[in-house]
């Protein structure tokens, strides 16, 4: 399923995707990207925090960790045949929503004008894994939120972005990820290898084998996509915005 966006409508062909970490995206909306790139719309990664601290390794610096990961990200959205990826540089397990963050995004929104923006479920899940999602998981989603509406939509907000250049740009969707009630549902089936080849390219991330990561990959996305007619699918809550 597209973007419920008329031909017509601003934005139209374009989409972004904010999360917190290299890598987030490929487990969670990679193979919705897929199809979208195969379908010929642009789309762009944002990534707010550098992925300086997931490492168990006791030898490699933030820093080393930082440009080892960043250069995976770069090629997943290669497989991927994303048009840019924005990497805002935040440290990593320290995100929090504040104004300088919100600015970051909105500027993205601005430079890339997208028609649907995707983002990561800005509250706590106490019934899902990882004792409810990752800190900067939901700092990632708040600070999406509060971008797209009014930050990126309004002249008179960080009036410096004018003087930088970005004009006001106001998305038209929103697609939340990981929502507990979705209620759009992407059939992803076509491009599960893609989506799998951008996830595997996070080598330092993956404990794995490829075989496995496949395997855990389809099981994950065959049951969200249970009991709608399709072997796999991404979910999402979408908030719709009219001006």
């Amino acid at each position: 399923m597209r973007p419920d966006l008329e031909e017509t409508d601003e934005g139209y062909g374009r989409a972004m995707v904010v999360v917190a970490h290299p890598d987030d995206a490929e487990y969670s909306c990679s193979g919705t990207v897929a199809r979208w790139v195969r379908e010929g719309w642009e789309v762009t990664y944002v990534l707010c925090t550098d992925g300086s601290k997931g490492t168990s390794d006791r030898t490699i610096t933030s820093e080393q960790l930082t440009a080892t990961r960043y250069e995976e990200q770069r090629n997943a959205g290669k497989v991927l045949g994303l048009k840019d990826i924005s990497f805002l540089g935040h440290p990593d397990g320290y995100l929090v929503p504040d104004l300088k963050l919100r600015r970051d995004i909105a500027r993205e929104i601005r430079r890339h004008r997208p028609g649907v923006l995707l983002c990561p479920y800005p509250m706590r899940n106490l019934d899902g894994p990882f004792a409810g999602n990752h800190p900067d998981h939901i700092a990632a989603g708040e600070a999406s939120l509060a971008a797209v509406f009014p930050t990126a939509r309004d002249h008179l907000t960080f009036p410096e972005l004018i003087e930088e250049g970005f004009e006001t740009w106001a998305a038209r969707e929103v697609w939340v990820m990981g929502h507990p009630n979705p209620d759009v549902f992407v059939d992803i089936t076509e491009d599960f290898d893609t989506s799998v080849n951008a996830l595997l390219a996070h080598t330092s991330q993956i404990p794995w084998s490829p075989d496995e990561t496949r395997t855990r990959m389809a099981d994950w996305k065959r049951l969200r996509a249970k009991g709608r007619g399709i072997q796999y699918s991404e979910n999402y809550r979408r908030i719709s915005y009219r001006y």
